[in-house]
């Protein structure tokens, strides 16, 4: 799916992004060795990043934790 379209980044482009470290828009673009021109697709990569992030957070977390966890969307509670 594309996300900026002045740039023809996709989903994708942003999910490897987040892989390799980038945490804002401007990085994803820098990445891609593009910049943003409209700015319609900085929400929308904003969404996709910060899923992103979470799910790295909590596969970190399901794979070092000492504790049986159950990971909620609003935090993480101790089973």
């Amino acid at each position: 799916m594309f996300v900026c379209s002045c740039n023809m980044l996709t989903d994708r482009d942003v999910a490897e992004a987040a892989e390799e470290g980038a945490t804002r828009p401007g990085e994803i673009h820098a990445r891609r060795g593009c910049r943003p021109k409209c700015g319609n697709c900085v929400p929308g990569m904003m969404c996709l990043l910060r899923r992103a992030i979470q799910a790295r957070a909590q596969a970190t977390l399901r794979d070092t934790a000492i504790l049986d966890v159950t990971i909620l969307d609003e935090g993480v509670a101790a089973a």
